[in-house]
């Protein structure tokens, strides 16, 4: 064996002889001629086909002992509720009719005797045996022609007397309780000849009157999955494994559920890119076919949810808080509901709400699905900014810390002054937070529901800002820079203090929504848009790509959408609240707080500070242009003044000597100072800011 071992290493030098103790040497083992070991592990468990084996197998993908339905007490009494409604309805529908089915009877009565009474001339005449005795007279057959009459004569004969009898008693029976009771005779008649009428029925006239559901779809099977993936050029290849079911096709809420493992190599993703293709495979409407993946199993397991009936025609489901109940921010909220029926939640806290679609698409049935729920949070304050002026959220106003509706520069102005108080505030509950010991904070520094009932002296509860048309601000030539950065610094920085901004807006493209808002959001919701470049305007870069695809979205289909947290996202409708639903349910908050003495602000009649701690540093720091080292004076004085131009618009009627001047004065209470700099990509020497000489924000982050 040693000689076909070769041993290799690297010589020590002399030099290190001494140290030879200290080294490690590599040898490696080269064995000429062996054989291939396998690199899989041995197989554990029973052989297969034995006993034990198929059990096995049978109790890794064994259905649950007690159905789903029976486990699932609300899905039970919700089962059991429509169950009852569709029995009640379907015999209220025929009670209803029952005149009408006894008029059909009644005028196919007569068709219906003569029917009989041609059935039973035949049996008495025994017209069955006919054919047989012709038979035998035309064969010449004496002795079988006599048999047969014999035989014929033995079954009419009794026929014929029992029919007389029947007859007479009949007859006898009706003329006696015609004039004894004619109530019962007369009813007895009717009940006769709708017997009659039954068989008077003709097979292209139907007696019930049918109802022709069109919007209820067939049961979806293995066969129909097969061809439509197929279809699309979803199957496997020729030597190669192709779609496999990895469960049965089952019932899922109102619908039907299929878990295929698709081919070796091809993810879900690529059957969600091709959802529309797929419906039009199968021949149903896009809004009964909801392709996902289960990456829970693995990238190519496609979950296949087909709707019994279309989501976009079936009724409308109760918003959940509808008639009762409190809502809590910190927790999620409920919002509305996916294609099987089930309930949607929305988490707001601890970050932000993007809600973007074209006009039509139902941003007004998002916006007070949300509204109403932290409505129903007596601790949350509301600052709300409709900037279309239509009125759709006034319905809130009277439990609002601050309401503004219209679409004028004040109303533009308000906004921007909200989202100036909004990061004021947020200084001030950071600046508290880092005050408290770690032992208070064990979740981390941001503000919670225990430190917001521990110290209610400070004022903790979430604060949530909505905007609704946001583009008004994004837009605007005056205040888009400055919009743009408070939105951007709220997003970023006040969510773990309980500052909340909710952002809304019908034109979601580049310019009505820059790209470092729409970045940051970490809640999303994308209704009906008309391109990718919307969709991922709102969902995020590459959503489109990974099959969040809110273009296959039908403007018809108001208030659904892809909600997306992260990478994952799900399509969701929100609860249709009606507008006189919603003043029932403001009434209703409106209580929940007078109880709970939260009423705060515009709701309680005081005058609103929307308080500004941002200083001239800050807006320097917010308009500096990224990558620069040096800007000079008059370049900042016109950045600010587009930036702020309530504030430094007047320093451009200065001439540029006068403006340096003004910055320099106006920096100087803040410690930083102006100096004589070189920039020979722009105008040589001038006065000019550094960068580096910009303190650090102090926000509390």
């Amino acid at each position: 064996m040693t000689d076909n071992v070769v041993r290799l290493h690297k010589d020590i030098p002399p030099a290190l002889e001494e140290a030879r103790d200290t080294l490690t040497e590599t040898i490696i083992d080269v064995v000429q001629d062996a054989e291939p070991r396998p690199v899989d592990p041995p197989e554990q468990g029973p052989a297969d086909g034995t006993w034990l084996a198929e059990k096995q197998a049978y109790l890794a993908e064994a259905p649950p002992v007690v159905p789903t339905f029976l486990r699932n007490a609300a899905e039970f009494v919700d089962a059991a509720r429509w169950t009852v409604s569709y029995y009640a309805h379907v015999t209220a529908f025929h009670a209803l009719r029952a005149p009408v089915y006894l008029a059909r009877l009644l005028l196919r009565a007569p068709r219906g005797g003569g029917r009989l009474i041609v059935r039973w001339g035949k049996w008495v005449a025994d017209t069955e045996a006919r054919p047989v005795e012709a038979k035998a007279a035309a064969s010449a057959d004496i002795e079988a022609w006599l048999a047969l009459s014999r035989e014929h004569s033995r079954r009419v004969r009794p026929r014929r007397i029992a029919s007389l009898a029947v007859a007479t008693v009949t007859g006898i029976t009706t003329l006696v309780s015609t004039f004894l009771v004619p109530g019962w005779t007369l009813t007895a008649s009717v009940a006769g000849a709708a017997l009659l009428g039954v068989f008077g029925k003709k097979g292209d006239k139907p007696l019930i009157t049918r109802y022709v559901a069109t919007n209820v779809l067939r049961r979806l099977d293995s066969t129909e999955v097969f061809d439509a993936l197929a279809a699309i050029g979803i199957e496997g290849k020729r030597g190669k494994r192709g779609v496999e079911f990895a469960s049965e096709v089952m019932r899922d809420g109102p619908g039907w559920r299929a878990e295929v493992d698709l081919p070796p190599g091809v993810e879900a993703t690529a059957v969600l890119e091709k959802r529309a293709a797929l419906a039009a495979a199968m021949r149903r409407p896009i809004s009964t076919v909801w392709p996902e993946a289960d990456r829970t199993a693995h990238p190519g397991r496609l979950v296949l949810w087909v709707a019994q009936r279309d989501p976009a025609k079936a009724g409308r489901k109760l918003w959940p808080l509808m008639k009762d109940g409190q809502a809590d921010v910190y927790e999620p909220l409920p919002f509305g509901f996916d294609p099987r029926g089930n309930l949607v939640e929305i988490t707001l806290m601890y970050s932000n709400l993007l809600v973007g679609g074209i006009p039509g698409s139902g941003k007004t049935s998002c916006a007070l699905a949300i509204v109403l729920g932290v409505a129903l949070d007596p601790t949350a304050e509301l600052w709300i900014y409709e900037l279309k002026g239509s009125g759709d959220l006034d319905s809130v106003k009277p439990i609002c810390h601050r309401y503004v509706s219209g679409d004028e520069d004040e109303d533009l102005e308000a906004a921007l002054a909200g989202m100036r108080s909004g990061i004021a505030e947020y200084q001030r509950r950071a600046a508290f937070i880092r005050s408290l010991p770690a032992s208070e904070v064990p979740e981390g520094r941001k503000v919670t529901r225990a430190l917001a009932e521990k110290y209610p002296e400070q004022q903790l509860g979430p604060r949530v800002i909505v905007i609704d048309e946001v583009q008004e601000l994004f837009t605007h030539p005056d205040y888009k820079d400055e919009a743009a950065a408070l939105a951007t610094r709220l997003i970023k920085k006040a969510r773990a203090y309980g500052i909340i901004l909710i952002l809304l807006t019908q034109n979601p493209d580049a310019p009505s929504l820059p790209t470092s808002v729409s970045s940051s959001v970490g809640t999303r919701l994308c209704l009906a848009v008309m391109d990718w470049r919307a969709n991922n305007n709102v969902l995020g870069t590459g959503a489109y790509d990974r099959g969040l695809r809110a273009t296959d979205i039908s403007v018809d289909e108001q208030g659904t959408g892809i909600l997306a947290r992260g990478r994952e996202g799900i399509t969701v409708r929100a609860a249709f609240i009606k507008q006189t639903e919603a003043e029932d349910i403001a009434k209703r908050a409106l209580a929940l707080r007078t109880a709970a003495g939260t009423l705060s602000g515009q709701s309680i009649g005081a005058q609103i500070e929307e308080l500004d701690v941002e200083t001239v540093a800050d807006h320097v720091r917010a308009i500096w242009p990224d990558g620069t080292e040096a800007v000079h004076s008059h370049r900042l004085v016109e950045a600010l003044a587009a930036y702020r131009p309530d504030l430094y618009k007047p320093w451009l009627e200065m001439d540029a000597a006068a403006a340096s001047t003004a910055l320099s004065t106006a920096l100087k209470p803040f410690k930083i100072s102006t100096r004589q700099l070189t920039i020979r990509d722009c105008c040589g020497g001038a006065k000019g800011l550094r960068y580096a000489d910009l303190p650090a924000a102090e926000d509390g982050v």
